[in-house]
């Protein structure tokens, strides 16, 4: 059964793989050179390669073909519809585009990637969490006692748990210091995790340790003193958010870390471009959600101090980003 069927494959992208390259080639021109530097002869041939790669990919589909070839018609397909219709698209259409089709397709198409970085991060938070409980000095291993703030093993119980229900104006001030300190240091690992995808993705992995082992440091603090349910239901409202965008800008930079490593049948630099887009998406919808994440904190957090509440909404917030990257944009292609 399978013989037949490969050999039709092969067939098949015999017979049409001379349009495919020529409408690939165009499509490379535009997106690194722009429409304008195209010729009369590829204008006039853009919009009819076009129509036969999107044909092609129909019959693909029908005839179940090779996963492979469905797959590199889908994405010609789809990098071809930017360069036909891409400078007719106004602003509005194209941000109702990004967030409703592109990024949460992106997002699942380097799910691997997603879930190494979540990976990742937990096991920086856990090794984190067993280290300062078996010795509480570690806890300034990987917490600066600077951004600490009086947030250590020294602090009394409860100083720990005033700063955490905002007992008085002092702390509302450390409150506001601490959760500053939370978001500015998740932006910029996240950020600094995508950039140094360059570098093969290895300083990836060491930046996503060390932001969990600051997270679970925290965590063993509050553990110790008996308010670890108070301690997440403090982080988990806009944590669910920010740690996620952290995830995302890992996922990115670990997507260009394998664009080097495996260019496959493209060249280092040019991989690198086309994984570099597509990394460049999940980044650009990671500082969104780094938005969202800073709202929740300075809004919700600083009013609402129920414990029940608190966790509701790290529920809610949780329940959204699943069904948002795991269901929009499903029906469209």
């Amino acid at each position: 059964m399978n013989e037949p069927i490969r050999l039709r494959s092969v067939e098949f992208r015999r017979e049409r793989e001379a349009a495919w390259r020529a409408l690939e080639t165009i499509v490379d021109q535009v997106e690194k050179q722009g429409l304008r530097t195209l010729s009369a002869e590829q204008m006039t041939s853009l919009p009819m390669l076009y129509r036969t790669a999107l044909s092609s990919l129909s019959v693909a589909r029908a005839i179940s073909l090779d996963r492979n070839v469905v797959e590199y018609l889908e994405s010609l397909c789809a990098r071809a519809w930017s360069a036909v219709y891409g400078g007719k698209t106004r602003l509005r259409d194209a941000l109702s585009a990004f967030f409703t089709h592109v990024l949460p397709q992106t997002v699942r198409a380097h799910r691997w990637h997603v879930l190494l970085s979540a990976l990742f991060l937990a096991v920086g938070t856990v090794a984190g969490l067993l280290i300062v409980l078996g010795d509480s000095d570690r806890f300034y291993s990987f917490v600066d006692a600077a951004y600490a703030g009086g947030r250590g093993p020294s602090a009394s119980t409860e100083s720990l748990r005033g700063v955490l229900y905002d007992d008085g104006e002092s702390a509302a001030d450390r409150l506001g210091a601490f959760a500053s300190f939370l978001f500015t240091h998740n932006a910029r690992i996240g950020i600094l995790a995508f950039g140094l995808g360059f570098l093969a993705g290895i300083p990836v992995f060491f930046l996503l340790l060390m932001n969990g082992l600051l997270l679970g440091a925290f965590a063993a603090l509050y553990h110790q003193r008996g308010l670890s349910f108070e301690f997440w239901g403090w982080v988990l409202p806009h944590g669910v958010t920010e740690l996620l965008a952290v995830v995302l800008c890992g996922a990115g930079g670990l997507a260009l870390g394998q664009a080097l490593l495996f260019p496959g049948r493209h060249t280092r630099l040019g991989n690198l471009a086309r994984r570099g887009r597509e990394a460049a998406v999940i980044v650009m919808g990671a500082v969104v959600m780094l938005f969202f994440a800073g709202l929740i904190e300075g809004v919700f957090r600083q009013t609402v101090q129920h414990d029940g509440a608190r966790y509701l909404m790290a529920l809610a917030t949780a329940l959204l980003w699943a069904a948002y990257f795991g269901r929009v944009g499903r029906a469209r292609r």
